[in-house]
C-alpha cells in the first residue's frame, strides 16, 4: 500500500510498516467467517458496522450465513470490541454505518486507479483480498 489508510490510522494504534492490520484472533470468528471468505480484520469497519452485519446473517450480502444466536452474539461482540465506533471516525454516521469495506473512503483511495482490469478479473471481486495480498489472512496487506 502506498499510503497509510486514514481510517485504520485512527483505529489502529500501531501499524508495522503501514501494511499490517491485526487479523482475526478469535477462534469462533475465524472458523465461521473464513468458511466462506477471508475473515476480515475487525479494524476494517467500525463497531456499528460489524453489529449490523452480524445481526442480519440470514441476508449476508445475498447469502444465508445464519448461525446459532449465541455464536452470532459472540462474533459480533468480538468484532465490535476489537475496533472503534463510527462516531470517532470523521464523516461516519453511527446510525447508518457502512456495510461494505470496498466502499469505504480509505479502501477506494488505496485501490482506485492502481488495480488493473486483469487483477480485478483474477480476484473476481474487490472483496477477495487474498487474490492480491498473499498475507492478508495473517494481517499483511503489502502490495
Amino acid at each position: 500500500m502506498r499510503y497509510i489508510l486514514p481510517f485504520l490510522l485512527l483505529a489502529t494504534p500501531a501499524l508495522a510498516g503501514g501494511d499490517y492490520i491485526p487479523p482475526v484472533t478469535d477462534a469462533l470468528t475465524q472458523a465461521e467467517c473464513s468458511a466462506c471468505h477471508m475473515a476480515y480484520p475487525p479494524r476494517f469497519l467500525p463497531s456499528e458496522s460489524w453489529r449490523k452485519i452480524v445481526g442480519d446473517l440470514s441476508n449476508h450480502f445475498g447469502e444465508d450465513a445464519s448461525l446459532p444466536a449465541a455464536d452470532a452474539k459472540a462474533i459480533a461482540d468480538y468484532l465490535a470490541g476489537a475496533t472503534k465506533s463510527a462516531a470517532t471516525v470523521k464523516g461516519m454516521d453511527p446510525a447508518n454505518p457502512p456495510l461494505r469495506i470496498t466502499e469505504l473512503r480509505w479502501f477506494t483511495h488505496e485501490h482506485d486507479g492502481e488495480v488493473s482490469a486483469a487483477r480485478k478479473k483474477k480476484a473476481g471481486s474487490m472483496s477477495n483480498c487474498t487474490a492480491c495480498h498473499r498475507g492478508a489472512d495473517k494481517g499483511y496487506f503489502e502490495d
